[in-house]
């Protein structure tokens, strides 16, 4: 199918390419369906894409959790599994959407810690896992002594 987007012009996209975000993410509830793209040439870019199907010009950067170095260790509630087609381990992908942040005249990117992307790699199904608080199951591996 094609899509035309804001960032890429007009796109062709195989369906199954395509990841389902049955309930969509937060604050973008009508956008349900998604791609991933990334810069050409790169086997294993920093960042990638997730570009709406359904909406040319909604976009966000995403990124592995662990190459910033922080470790998800989520629990998903029955639902949320059910959404997801209970996924075994090794088909769930965790990504971090990222924001710019302008605080006193900087800016910088930084990841939404509370809010990962959890996806379904075999049946291109996702979810918006938003926590209500942080809890000690994300741990930070880039510190440089120990706290």
């Amino acid at each position: 199918m094609k899509i035309e987007t804001y960032l890429f012009g007009t796109i062709e996209v195989s369906p199954e390419k395509v990841i389902n975000f049955p309930a969509g993410l937060a604050g973008f509830e009508q956008s349900k369906r998604f791609m991933l793209a990334h810069e050409e040439g790169k086997e294993n870019p920093a960042t990638y894409t997730l570009q709406s199907l359904d909406e040319p010009t909604l976009a966000f950067e995403i990124v592995d959790p662990t190459t910033l170095g922080y470790n998800y260790e989520l629990v998903l509630n029955d639902a949320e599994n059910a959404l997801l087609q209970s996924p075994a381990a090794e088909d769930v992908l965790v990504m971090q959407i990222l924001f710019k942040q302008n605080e006193e005249g900087k800016s910088g990117i930084m990841p939404i810690l509370r809010a990962p992307l959890v996806i379904n790699t075999r049946a291109r199904v996702g979810l918006h896992k938003i926590m209500e608080s942080m809890r000690p199951n994300i741990t930070l591996s880039n510190l440089a002594s120990s706290v």
